[in-house]
């Protein structure tokens, strides 16, 4: 919020829709609290991917062991594939576990280990760990974040 007020009062951005409930306030002045805004002209920013760690792959999995679905206990991040047997530190080959799945699993696969796995692995999209981060999506984002 504070980099689109930043951007709106050097006019290099507008206000496409505004929060209705709240304001900014100065000593003299009161000023539309921005929702969303659209800039003047586009700057190339080059893509960041969502960075892979530990925290990230407990959200993208949901705060939910990927074995058994258990929440609420201590979560670990597992390696589907052990990097003993050449499994890489990828989006695609680590998932969310609780202690007492990943010491049963141990250095086996999960087929092995007599698991399976309740959702694909996959890199992880901006708009679902927005929709995981945030309590509440903005009604007014939707349209903008291509959801429903």
């Amino acid at each position: 919020m504070q980099k689109a007020v930043i951007l709106l009062f050097l006019q290099k951005a507008e206000i496409v829709a505004e929060n209705t409930r709240r304001k900014i306030r100065s000593v003299s002045c009161t000023y539309p609290f921005p929702s969303v805004i659209r800039l003047n002209t586009y700057k190339r920013v080059p893509y960041k991917g969502i960075m892979l760690s530990r925290k990230n792959i407990i959200r993208r999995d949901g705060h939910r062991c990927q074995y058994c679905g258990r929440t609420g206990t201590q979560l670990t991040v597992d390696h589907i594939i052990p990097r003993a047997r050449g499994g890489s530190d990828s989006w695609e080959n680590l998932v969310t576990a609780c202690l007492s799945c990943n010491n049963k699993k141990g250095n086996r696969t999960p087929e092995r280990a007599g698991f399976t796995l309740l959702s694909v692995p996959r890199r992880p999209s901006h708009v679902s760990f927005i929709r995981h981060s945030v309590a509440r999506v903005d009604e007014l984002w939707k349209p903008y974040l291509f959801m429903r």
